[in-house]
This record gives C-alpha cells, sequence and structure tokens, in this order.
C-alpha cells in the first residue's frame, strides 16, 4: 500500500486534484516532491440588464441581453513539497506559477458594435482595444485583448494530521484535517491605460486560510474517498484593490467558497511485490462562491473605464461622498459578485512505478450557474438617532441610501452595479487538462 498521500492543490480558479487526495498518510523523516501541470480553458457569456427596452412588457422581470463571449486559457506549473515531521503528521508547501494566462473578450452572436452596450456606453473604444498594441483597434467580432499575463500569486504553507490511519487499522478508515494559509507574494494585476502590457502579474493581493478535511477507506478493489473545504480571506498586501473604501460599503473582501468532493480509485493493476500499481480515479466536486468583491472577466474594461486620469470616463468613482463636489477616483476594477456554484466532474489516470516515482494524467469538465457580477449596494441605511445614540446614525428616519451622506457606498458605480444595468456572467464552461509527476525520498 502507499506510504504517502497525493494533497489536492485549490487555487484561484478551478483547479482538479491529479488523484485521490484522501489516500495514504505521510510520516515522520519522509519527502514527496510533485510537480503539477494543468492547462485551463474558460468561456463565458456575458449579459447585461437593459431597462427601457419597447418590446418588454413594463411589469416583466428585467431582462438580460447577451453583449460579449468571454475566452480565457491559463497554463499553470506548481511544485509542491510534502515533507513528514512526526507520526502521521505533516508540513506542506506549495508555489503555483503561472507560465502564461491570455483573455479576450469577443461580441456575443447576432451582436454587432452599434448594438453591444458595452461600447454605447463607452466602456470600450468602439474599435475595440487591444493592450498588447498600446490600446490600439481590433478586427471582426474582437473588441478587447488583455496582456498575456504571468507570474505568482500565493505561496502556499499547510500542515495536516490523520486522526485514523487504515494503513495501521484496516477496520478504521484513512481520517485526515489540515489548514493552509496562502501568503499573497506576488504583484497584483493592472491594467494602465498609459501603458497597457506593462503590467503582465496575475496576484491580487489577498492572504487566505483553508481548513480541510478528507475520509477514505480501501473497500477491495475500490476505494472511495470525499473532502470538505472552507476558504476564506484573513488580510490584504497595501498595493490590493481590495482595501475597504469606508463609508457605507459592504462585502468588500474577496468572498469565500466552501466546498465537498468525492468519488473512487479503482485498481486495474495492483502488483503489490514489485509496488506497481495502475489506477482510474472517477470524481465530482460542488464549490460554493459566496458573496465578496473579486476580478471578473470584465476587470481589466471596468478598470480602463474607471481610470480617474481619462476626462469623462464613466465609471470613476467617489471617494468621498460627504465632501462637497466630487473627490474622484480610479475604479479598481473588481467588483461585488453573487452568490453562484461551480460544479465537476473529472477522471484520472495514474501509474505507480516502483517505490519512488509516480505519474499521472487528468481532465476535468466544470461548469457554474449564472450570476451577476457587478452587484455592489449604493450604500447602508443607517437607523435614526435618538437621545442616547446619536453616532453612527441618521437624524431624519427613512429607508433609503440618502446621497452626500455616510450611507452612500463609494465603490457603487451606477453604470454598472445599478439594477437594470447590471452585468452577468451565464453559460460558463471550463476544460482542466493536467499531468503530474512526483517523486518519492
Amino acid at each position: 500500500m502507499r506510504r504517502f498521500a497525493i494533497l489536492v492543490t485549490l487555487l484561484a480558479g478551478a483547479r482538479a486534484a491529479h488523484a485521490n487526495p484522501a489516500s495514504v498518510v505521510p510520516s515522520g523523516g519522509a519527502a514527496v516532491v510533485t510537480f503539477d501541470y494543468e492547462y485551463e480553458l474558460d468561456k463565458s457569456t456575458i449579459a447585461r440588464e437593459r431597462v427601457g427596452d419597447a418590446s418588454q412588457d413594463p411589469l416583466s422581470p428585467i431582462v438580460a441581453h447577451k453583449d460579449l463571449v468571454f475566452h480565457q486559457f491559463e497554463h499553470t506549473l506548481t511544485p509542491r513539497v510534502d515533507v513528514g515531521i512526526y507520526h502521521d503528521s505533516w508540513l506542506t508547501l506549495a508555489l503555483p506559477v503561472v507560465l502564461a494566462q491570455a483573455r479576450q473578450l469577443q461580441l456575443d452572436s447576432g451582436v454587432d458594435r452599434a448594438q453591444s452596450s458595452t461600447l454605447a456606453a463607452g466602456f470600450l473604444p468602439s474599435a475595440g482595444y487591444n493592450a498588447q498594441t498600446n490600446g490600439g483597434p481590433l478586427v471582426d467580432d474582437d473588441i478587447f485583448r488583455g496582456a498575456t499575463r504571468h507570474g505568482i500569486d500565493q505561496l502556499h504553507l499547510g500542515i495536516g494530521a490523520a486522526l485514523m490511519n487504515q494503513r495501521r487499522d484496516p477496520t478504521k478508515p484513512t481520517w485526515k484535517i489540515g489548514g493552509e494559509v496562502r501568503i499573497a507574494v506576488g504583484s497584483v494585476q493592472a491594467i494602465d491605460p498609459a501603458n497597457p502590457s506593462g503590467n503582465t502579474s496575475v496576484g491580487r493581493g489577498v492572504h487566505e486560510v483553508r481548513l480541510w478535511t478528507t475520509f477514505d477507506k480501501k473497500i477491495g478493489w475500490a476505494e472511495p474517498h470525499f473532502e470538505l473545504f472552507w476558504q476564506a480571506p484573513i488580510g490584504v498586501t497595501s498595493s490590493s484593490p481590495f482595501q475597504d473604501p469606508g463609508f457605507g460599503s459592504t462585502n468588500v473582501a474577496l468572498g469565500q467558497k466552501a466546498g465537498v468532493s468525492f468519488g473512487f480509485e479503482a485498481a486495474a493493476v495492483d502488483d503489490k511485490r514489485a509496488e506497481n500499481r495502475l489506477s482510474l480515479d472517477l470524481g465530482s466536486r460542488i464549490v460554493g462562491h459566496f458573496e465578496g468583491r473579486d476580478y471578473t472577466e470584465m476587470w481589466e474594461v471596468f478598470q480602463l473605464a474607471g481610470d480617474k486620469g481619462t476626462a469623462g470616463n464613466p465609471l470613476v468613482l467617489d471617494a468621498d461622498p460627504t465632501m462637497p463636489g466630487r473627490q474622484d477616483a480610479s475604479h479598481p476594477g473588481i467588483t461585488n459578485v453573487e452568490n453562484y456554484l461551480e460544479v465537476a466532474a473529472s477522471a484520472a489516470l495514474r501509474a505507480e512505478l516502483g517505490k519512488h516515482v509516480r505519474l499521472s494524467a487528468m481532465g476535468e469538465v466544470v461548469v457554474k450557474t449564472d450570476h451577476a457580477i457587478t452587484f455592489a449596494d449604493s450604500g447602508v441605511d443607517l437607523p435614526t438617532c435618538t437621545g442616547s445614540v446619536t453616532t453612527g446614525c441618521e437624524a431624519s428616519k427613512n429607508d433609503v441610501v440618502n446621497p452626500g451622506t455616510r450611507e452612500v457606498n463609494p465603490a457603487f458605480a451606477p453604470g454598472i452595479d445599478l439594477v437594470g444595468h447590471r452585468y452577468r456572467s451565464e453559460h460558463e464552461f471550463g476544460v482542466v487538462i493536467g499531468l503530474q509527476v512526483q517523486i518519492v525520498f
């Protein structure tokens, strides 16, 4: 039986384990070096709500009309080290490196440049915007092409322990628990109209924590496995766009997520004597993404349209709504995102060649439920002041956010966050292909 576990690598986006993440336990004195390579392809339709449509019943719900199609591909290499430190416990270190990431937006079928609400609102030039040619025009249906990005976002440091180990007691399952801190170490991604291709970073400037537990039990030729996890932000760097703008802002942090994965590994060849093994691992997962701010398919467009250095930009924000006049602030590009679910199915073929080498190849299909990607509230209505409460309140009783007061959310951009103008991500579909090489010392 194997002595070491292949642990799940979960990045900022859909990522899949290359093998059973709950198999067996590293112990004191052991070391495993793993290299994971993943190619991820994502596609989604970007729709936008439209008010005042004469073809719609005025009493019907607001309809979202199709506008754009988003495409992205990404190559990621993740070196990882698992080191046993004591009886059934271990430390982990991983550094995901994005080798290349490319993003583009096209007009959806049946939509021309005159019909696109994104172009009509002035968020992009009518000729399109190519960040790779200093904002030059694009042809055909292309309206935005971003710089090719690469780099590092976070360093992952973790610890794990097995409370039960079926290798030591075959009557029990293997039950593991662990935690991981993901430290933001990479430069923060951004786009500057003065130098669109100058920033090629992939970082978000967010520190996160991840807690997980797994169960695994070998039953004859099959080995079912199960995992639960929760992941949340715990801080940001000084350069991160995930800063709290104050006043009436809500849900300003990166959204939390939690999920479950399950599946089973089936052994086709299991030569215990030569320690050679060939197996097929089938699994699925469901991940809930909770409301919060995030980089979306449109973040570069919003950041360009919200740059305060360009006169007349439609998404420039007011940093202090209580001050007379306008205190211009650039839009950070990140926006509030509605809750949504991510569902995936995966298959991995694995080979163990003796004691020291393990190889695997995997594939995964990912879908996400439709959700709004511009979802900020206009602010927070404060309670009415009383004789004993004179701070953090409003003088008059009402149920509205009063302009020019502390109730206003400075991150609220009416052009994209107001009901009837919001953007939605729909029909999101992704494919992940991966390879893994693991060396046991």
